[in-house]
């Protein structure tokens, strides 16, 4: 009897996976439906629908196998036995990562994060390696004869999108162009030249993706077209990108996730891999929003990493936290976040508020400024890669969250995070050009995101990160808050001339109440810091910038943001015409 409810347990588990991604690719499907129409709120709606419907279909499957097996008791033998028939299902199931993932949250969530054992879950290793040979049905192959600008046409031309083309003559004039004077020589004069082009088109935010890669005499590079809509039913190549540090740019973790139609994303994944071989699998499931599967990747690199080194985890580097308590391995590219017990002041804040903040982060659009997060419940570290200094702190701080037995430290709640060079340390070691470059991002950074309907809050130095591309990152997120949930105000002109000395203001202040004339006293006290961010952002200093940020989103209108430099945006002029 037993073996025929291990086999209906596993058979649900299998088929409520299907019944989710099914949902996620209905979801997924229509983002091309939203580019073409220019629904830009829809993509919103959308990105946060999602992301909703892992957490929906894992609750209810875990409520379906209690309901299933309420009479049984869950012994060690009957919870191997489910798995081994559902690993049995998935010898022939073409989407096994995702359905791997899938069945270690229906267990977590039946046992509340607890009874982990490797032989009753998919942990350390996946189903079985996806084949190399892998079916090639899911991109297409285009080899070069004569002119360059004809496999050009046909690569476009593959792509069935309902909006007409501005002007395509032009564009491939300009993809060329731009080839022709930015692209190795490797590239631009190698006799053979093969291209593969995904099949699927890649949508986020304004944007198309066609996602390829061009073989030209052995070497190989990213081939990627961006399409903009010029929002009158009209779209257009905004740029190529044939560069892999450019490619890794695109799938940053600080963005948001695209939207691509891919029933077996293992195959995008791996196509995609030798664009940017600097992403783990973890990333790049997470860039194209499988980013629950992304946490079962994270965890199997991390065991890897961890059987593999020998460094102690330490606390982060930098000023700690009011809020968070924040630690790292060195010799790992992450870092590890839990809420502190009790807030210094003058933080009034709960712990409910502060993961609503985080969960705010993971829905909206990160605009290529806030870092993803993956949160984990009764994480288990070894305690022996534990520095003393690092425990003391974590039991000072957090003891309701820390559980240690003698080999392991158990953390109830934890987020991991890309590990970055916090701003502060940054600028403290920046040379005049990297000092100028910073501040410029810096600014750029807050008006991305108060463009993007967030305001950061405490926008203090050390709540910023810069990453390998020199790009700045926010990533503390209790302060955050939507753009219409902020006034911003001038500061009122004193009454009296002893209003200016009292340690109290001599008007009344809300909550809610900013004052971006005070940004430069509390963040611009360094002189050559202050020249910069004036030179470049001294808009973020005027009460009335603000205001007409907060106008812009309350008409529905999000002003552009790019995965690219804008300096390499092909030129247009109002009739659609290049102007070069």
């Amino acid at each position: 009897m037993e073996k025929v409810l291990e086999a209906q347990i596993a058979g649900s588990i299998l088929a409520s996976c299907d019944a989710f991604y099914s949902r996620f690719l209905e979801v997924t499907r229509g983002a091309k439906l939203r580019f073409e129409n220019a629904d830009w709120h829809g993509v919103q709606i959308a990105a946060k629908k999602r992301i909703s419907l892992y957490d929906y279909h894992v609750g209810k499957t875990a409520q379906q196998i209690q309901a299933l097996a309420a009479d049984t008791t869950a012994e060690q033998p009957f919870l191997q036995n489910i798995k081994c028939e559902y690993e049995a299902l998935l010898q022939h199931y073409p989407n096994f990562e995702i359905a791997e993932s899938f069945f270690n949250s229906v267990y977590r969530r039946v046992f509340k994060h607890t009874n982990i054992y490797k032989d009753q879950l998919f942990i350390t290793n996946a189903n079985r390696i996806r084949d190399p040979g892998y079916p090639n049905n899911f991109y297409r192959s285009y080899t070069r004869g004569g002119n360059f600008s004809v496999i050009l046409r046909k690569i476009i031309s593959g792509y069935t999108f309902t909006a007409r083309w501005e002007n395509l003559d032009r564009d491939l004039a300009n993809v060329v162009d731009y080839l022709n004077q930015h692209a190795p020589k490797q590239l631009t004069d190698a006799k053979h030249i093969e291209v593969h082009m995904l099949n699927e088109v890649f949508y986020r935010n304004k944007g198309a993706y066609l996602m390829g890669k061009i073989f030209a005499d052995g070497h190989m590079y990213p081939l990627v077209f961006p399409i903009l809509n010029n929002e009158e039913n009209e779209i257009y190549l905004d740029t190529v990108i044939f560069e892999k540090e450019e490619t890794s740019i695109l799938f940053g973790f600080a963005r948001a996730y695209f939207f691509v139609y891919a029933p077996e994303p293992g195959a995008i994944v791996q196509f995609l891999k030798p664009m940017i071989p600097n992403k783990t699998n973890f990333e790049i499931y997470s860039a194209i929003g499988c980013q629950k599967h992304a946490k079962t990747e994270f965890f199997r690199n991390y065991i890897k990493h961890l059987n593999n080194s020998d460094d102690k985890f330490i606390i982060a580097p930098g000023i700690k936290g009011m809020v968070m308590s924040v630690f790292t391995l060195p010799s790992y590219d992450v870092v590890f976040k839990i809420i502190k017990d009790e807030f210094a002041p003058p933080k009034q804040i709960d712990h409910a508020t502060v993961k609503a903040k985080y969960q705010i982060v993971k829905s909206h659009d990160r605009v290529g400024r806030m870092a993803d997060t993956q949160q984990f419940k009764n994480f288990a570290f070894p305690k022996d890669r534990f520095s003393q200094e690092l425990l003391d702190e974590l039991l000072a701080v957090a003891p309701s969250v820390i559980k240690l037995t003698n080999s392991k430290v158990v953390i109830k709640h934890l987020y991991i995070e890309r590990k970055m060079i916090p701003l502060n340390m940054y600028l403290e070691q920046a040379n005049e050009e990297e000092l100028d470059n910073a501040i410029d991002e810096y600014g750029n950074a807050i008006k991305q995101l108060a463009a993007a309907d967030i305001f950061p809050g405490d926008m203090l130095f050390k709540n910023f990160g810069v990453t390998r591309h020199n790009r700045v990152i926010f990533y503390d997120y209790d302060e955050i808050s939507y753009m219409h949930e902020v006034n911003f105000r001038y500061i009122p002109k004193p009454r009296y001339p002893e209003d200016m000395m009292m340690a109290q203001p001599w008007f009344a202040v809300a909550p809610n109440d900013v004052f971006p004339e005070e940004f430069e006293t509390f963040l611009l006290s360094r002189p050559e810091i202050n020249k910069l961010f004036k030179k470049y952002h001294s808009d973020l200093l005027d009460a009335n910038y603000w205001k007409g940020l907060q106008d812009n989103i309350s008409r529905g209108k999000y002003n552009d943001v790019f995965p690219y430099r804008r300096a390499r945006r092909f030129e247009r002029n109002a009739d659609g015409d290049h102007t070069n």
